[in-house]
């Protein structure tokens, strides 16, 4: 399995996966371009010491992403009918998450397998992109047994 930020904005959010993945043996993918340095000091500040413990691959735009990772491209969206707890994960899937303020365009939602949605009040907009990765890669690694022991 792995967990794919999509164009990420944010370079906490970037090292608060970077850690939760480091944390349950999931690598992680980013697709560029991102909106902040690599280098910033923010994404080393959030992951902490766990940087070194998660195999990061950097793709230079969607089309690279494709052309190198195979699996199926779940999209997690506020645009989503279906709820990841009713539906059927598989070890090698790619857990997709778009960018904080605007998602993914239409057409890598059009490339996606399926497209979920985090279950969540009607009175708020959406979860941070972190907590989203969190509760989807927690489900998605309880059904395929993936959890660490």
């Amino acid at each position: 399995m792995r967990l794919c930020l999509y164009q990420p904005e944010i370079a906490g959010n970037v090292g608060a996966v970077m850690r939760l993945c480091a944390c349950l043996g999931v690598a992680v993918d980013l697709i560029e371009p991102m909106g902040f340095a690599w280098d910033d000091r923010r994404v080393r500040r959030t992951a902490m010491d766990y940087i070194d413990q998660v195999e990061v691959v950097r793709h230079a735009g969607f089309d690279a992403f494709r052309s190198t990772v195979e699996g199926r491209l779940i999209l997690f969206t506020t645009k989503g009918q279906q709820s990841p707890y009713d539906f059927t994960f598989r070890k090698d899937d790619i857990l997709l998450f778009g960018q904080e303020s605007a998602g993914v365009p239409a057409h890598v939602a059009a490339a996606s397998d399926a497209k979920l949605r985090l279950p969540i009040r009607a009175e708020v907009r959406s979860f941070n992109v972190a907590t989203s990765a969190a509760l989807a890669l927690g489900e998605a690694l309880r059904q395929t047994d993936g959890l660490p022991a």
